[in-house]
C-alpha cells in the first residue's frame, strides 16, 4: 500500500538536506520516511506482534 504525497512534506525532507547531498542521501530520507509510514500504518490497523512472540519466533533471549 503506497501513501499519498504530500508536496509540502517532500519539500520539507529536501529542504533538510545539506547543500552538498546526494541524489543518493534523498533516496535515502525518501526510503526511511516510507519505511515509517508503512510501520505506522501496519500499527493503527493492528498488523503488529508483541515483541516476545517475535523474540520466540526467531529463538532471541528474551
Amino acid at each position: 500500500m503506497s501513501t499519498v504525497l504530500n508536496k509540502a512534506d517532500a519539500h520539507r525532507l529536501i529542504d533538510q538536506l545539506p547543500t552538498d547531498a546526494t541524489w543518493n542521501d534523498l533516496m535515502q530520507e525518501i526510503f526511511v520516511r516510507e519505511a515509517i509510514e508503512r510501520g505506522l500504518d501496519d500499527s493503527r490497523a493492528g498488523r503488529t506482534m508483541d515483541v516476545a512472540d517475535v523474540r520466540r519466533k526467531y529463538g532471541l533471549p528474551e
